[in-house]
């Protein structure tokens, strides 16, 4: 059985972020927040079904499939950057970091979307309303796991942070599976929570400082399932980059 979130109310999210670390909120509210109607989020649905395989799984896996885009946002101002490597220290991912991940670019077409767009926006101002900066530097990734082998995992790397100020995870679709729990938990104490996303376009924002996330395997209810997602990051202080990138 699925545990359904507690939503916060859209008056109440950047409090939350400040005092719980987190808000969960709804797809209703995330129409509200970036001005955007759900018919136009769920018309970027489709972006999801043709993706490559991530390639860089130490595990050997199948599961992930992803496409990634940065992005520098100043006020109203979005600024695509030049296609960069994915990077994280193994601090923040013991399985994965250390290594210049290069994954394909989101494709042309949701990148000139008006949708994608506002989301980008409308989720740097709510942050802004908290932490107010000059420029955020963010990275936007498609997930899509699936039960190719039997069981997919959202988060192989397990309970991690991403080294970043804020992270918001969008639940675009879950197809044909059980499991994708998601669990937070404080960084700097004991108290957590569990959960499970169900509504298209429902969304976990994160204070990235305050809080530790992982999600739960999911498997097949019959032959073949899958999850999709939308992970942004929003740094304040410049991309992380690989000390190659960093020399460039």
């Amino acid at each position: 059985m699925s545990l359904a979130p507690l939503l916060t109310p859209r008056q109440e999210i950047v409090q939350s972020l400040k005092t719980n670390g987190y808000a969960v909120i709804s797809a209703e509210t995330v129409s509200e927040l970036c001005h955007v109607d759900a018919i136009e989020l769920n018309a970027l649905n489709h972006f999801w079904d043709e993706m490559p395989r991530d390639p860089y799984l130490k595990d050997g896996g199948r599961y992930r499939y992803r496409r990634h885009a940065s992005y520098e946002i100043t006020g109203e101002q979005i600024e695509r950057v030049p296609h960069r490597a994915h990077w994280q220290s193994v601090t923040y991912n013991a399985l994965h970091g250390g290594i210049e991940r290069w994954f394909e670019p989101i494709e042309a077409d949701l990148a000139k979307s008006a949708a994608w767009q506002s989301i980008l926006l409308g989720i740097a101002k709510t942050l802004s309303g908290l932490k107010p900066v000059k420029t955020w530097f963010v990275e936007a990734h498609q997930f899509r796991i699936d039960t190719t082998d039997g069981i997919g995992r959202p988060t192989p790397e397990g309970a991690h942070r991403d080294g970043v100020d804020f992270v918001a995870v969008f639940l675009l679709n879950r197809v044909g599976i059980k499991g994708g729990e998601t669990r937070i938990f404080e960084a700097n104490g004991s108290a957590g929570l569990r959960f499970t996303l169900l509504q298209p376009w429902s969304l976990l924002l994160m204070n990235d400082e305050k809080m530790i996330h992982e999600s739960t395997p999911i498997q097949p209810l019959a032959a073949h399932g899958h999850r999709d997602t939308l992970v942004l990051t929003y740094r304040s202080n410049g991309f992380q980059d690989s000390p190659q990138q960093a020399q460039q």
